[in-house]
């Protein structure tokens, strides 16, 4: 068993600097906290590999192809493999939970969170 407090990944991945930490890595998959400021720009890129976000804080809007949403906390969303997406109009910093499906960076030609 592998048990985390989100309080806890909120101030590690502060600590780090960098907008992205993953905190469990399994061959099927892996997870971090990915945090945006507000009004800040969303840099990443489509994954090769299936992914899911959960809001835990702030309110924002995806585009996810030529589809468009706002999200707010408890808003879960699907984005398939290769798909492109970002988060933009950031209203408050934004916190997501972040699933990959199999682990992030695992696919061949995979590219990556930013890091």
């Amino acid at each position: 068993m592998d048990v985390r407090e989100t309080p806890d990944l909120i101030e590690a991945r502060r600590r780090s600097g960098k907008p992205y930490l993953e905190f469990l890595r399994v061959s099927s998959m892996s997870c971090g906290l990915y945090e945006l400021p507000k009004g800040g720009p969303d840099p990443q890129r489509p994954h090769s590999e299936d992914e899911v976000y959960y809001v835990i804080r702030g309110h924002a809007h995806i585009r996810v192809g030529s589809e468009e949403r706002a999200v707010r906390p408890g808003t879960i969303v699907f984005v398939p493999a290769l798909m492109d997406h970002r988060f933009h109009d950031i209203e408050e910093d934004l916190a997501l939970l972040v699933f990959f499906a199999p682990s992030e960076g695992t696919r061949a030609g995979a590219a990556s969170v930013v890091k």
